[in-house]
């Protein structure tokens, strides 16, 4: 197991949270992973170690990617999983930031190597961040539901207790060797519009069409009593992944394709 993980750098932490996103079936929209993403770059994070992929990825479904150096040498990209330290001038602890993509196979050994190395970092806190397809226009802002795995983390965090039952991703795995280990969690969920799902960038792919729909939508925000409360992030996750998978479907298997996401 100790091999799988790729230790670089050992900084010594104070009263570390670990921030966590995947690519794949809890980051609609990659709104997850792009999130963690330019955390770690505002906070210039630097990489301390990385988790091997070749036990953890079928890579005729997350496939490398192959580039070129300088316009001559081809160079192949592996699936990554890996752990970065920030030290955030204005907070008075530090961040490890897990930055990956859902591996496809030995989700528990996985999550064991990650909560593993969490321990090892004397990580107190442990936050994921996913992001689901959801009815909400992109020119609003992302409504953002939570929960967490104590009631004095919940009472303190705003959040609340997941109620859901059901299919799960590697987020909910790693939650759950969390609670095994004695590590407090916490999950946010942003929800994103649907009708955009495979770009990173809705405000620039919008035709007469989607418009249309996008007004239908901001009426329906700008009508939601103050009361309404979203459903959780992983009832409304696990509504949506036969929807996600019949599209990925939709787009082909014949050919070359990156990382699910």
């Amino acid at each position: 197991m100790e091999s799988e993980l790729r230790v670089s750098a050992r900084p010594e932490l104070t009263r570390p949270v670990l921030v966590a996103a995947f690519r794949g079936w809890n980051d609609g929209a990659q709104a997850a992973s792009l999130a963690a993403g330019y955390l770690a770059r505002l906070w210039g994070a630097e990489e301390i170690a990385d988790i091997d992929p070749e036990g953890f990825f079928d890579f005729q479904a997350t496939r490398p990617h192959v580039s070129l150096v300088d316009g001559l040498t081809r160079q192949i990209d592996w699936p990554e999983t890996a752990f970065y330290h920030a030290k955030p001038s204005r907070l008075d602890r530090d961040v490890v930031l897990l930055l990956g993509i859902e591996p496809n196979v030995r989700w528990r050994t996985f999550s064991d190597l990650v909560v593993g190395h969490a321990q090892e970092l004397g990580v107190e806190l442990v936050v994921t961040l996913g992001a689901l397809l959801a009815d909400v226009p992109h020119t609003r802002p992302s409504p953002v539901t939570g929960s967490a795995s104590e009631h004095e983390l919940v009472k303190e965090l705003g959040l609340s207790t997941s109620r859901y039952e059901g299919p799960t991703g590697i987020v909910g795995v790693l939650h759950d060797a969390c609670n095994k280990a004695g590590i407090p969690s916490a999950s946010l969920w942003a929800a994103v519009p649907h009708y955009v799902s495979l770009t990173p960038s809705p405000k620039a792919a919008s035709d007469e069409e989607t418009a249309s729909y996008v007004e239908e939508l901001e009426r329906r925000a700008d009508t939601v009593d103050d009361d309404f409360e979203l459903p959780s992030g992983d009832a409304l996750a696990a509504e949506l992944t036969r929807y996600l998978r019949e599209r990925e479907a939709g787009n082909g298997e014949s050919g070359p394709r990156g990382p699910a996401g």
